[in-house]
């Protein structure tokens, strides 16, 4: 006799969802900065955004919610500009180190 089969379900993966901590943000940050790819980092900025509050970050850096998920999708190409804006209203500092 055939068993029968079930469908597996999975609910969506959102990175967002596990920076918790000060700690899991800087190492998931350092970690995507590591890998030399802009585009990664600027939606691993977007990730820490979504986890801290999109609606707040949109206040503290004078953009529409809109325009930051746009800039911070990693589809977007924000300028410097925008990046430096959003850290800092995150509480973050960029810095630079020789390789």
């Amino acid at each position: 006799m055939a068993k029968a089969k079930t469908k597996e379900t999975f609910s969506r993966y959102d990175t967002a969802d596990y920076l918790e901590t000060e700690a899991d943000i800087a190492a998931y940050l350092t970690a995507c900065a590591e890998e030399d790819d802009p585009t990664l980092l600027v939606a691993a900025l977007g990730d820490v955004a979504r986890a801290r509050n999109m609606t707040q970050l949109a206040e503290k850096t004078g953009m529409t919610r809109m325009g930051l998920y746009k800039a911070l999708s990693g589809q977007g190409n924000p300028s410097f500009a925008t990046v430096s804006k959003v850290a800092h209203a995150l509480g973050l500092k960029i810095t630079v180190a020789a390789v």
